[in-house]
């Protein structure tokens, strides 16, 4: 297993140094699900939800909260932000909805941290604005799915 680049030789935590690495560009995509009631879905497709624009307000709760990511994770590097967009689908399947994040930098660190908090806050927002109609909700499957940039270039996570 590789060294951890977050603690010291002392066991302590430590912000790493990113000063020496190049500028490149960098993006990440995240995923993450909220499974709901079929009923609770269709009273949001129908735009009855008692809190409003459900979807909407959540995308934007995804986009606010990845800017903020540094001030949530303690050694997070704070990051220029390029791009960042939070896309949440309605998915029957589930049912439920299927939340996911891009975030693009030009910067000497990855944007993961930044798309996987966009992806949990936009989960939690709408776990927040559904509660009052379904209180069986789950939030789940939140992973990086794909990223691009840095030393060890691009990955995606396996299909299927």
């Amino acid at each position: 297993m590789a060294e951890l680049s977050h603690i010291d030789g002392q066991g302590r935590a430590r912000m790493v140094d990113v000063g020496d690495k190049p500028v490149t560009s960098r993006r990440a995509v995240a995923f993450g699900e909220l499974v709901c009631s079929a009923d609770t879905l269709a009273m949001v497709r129908r735009g009855d939800a008692p809190k409003g624009s459900v979807i909407a307000t959540a995308e934007l709760a995804g986009v606010m909260a990845a800017k903020r990511t540094a001030d949530l994770i303690p050694l997070c590097h704070p990051l220029p932000i390029s791009h960042i967009e939070v896309t949440i689908r309605i998915d029957e399947a589930l049912p439920g909805f299927a939340v996911e994040a891009t975030v693009r930098t030009e910067g000497r660190t990855g944007v993961e941290m930044e798309a996987l908090t966009a992806v949990s806050i936009a989960c939690l927002t709408l776990f927040d604005m559904l509660k009052a109609v379904d209180k069986s909700m789950t939030i789940g499957c939140v992973r990086v799915i794909d990223k691009e940039g840095g030393r060890n270039g691009g990955w995606r996570a396996p299909t299927g």
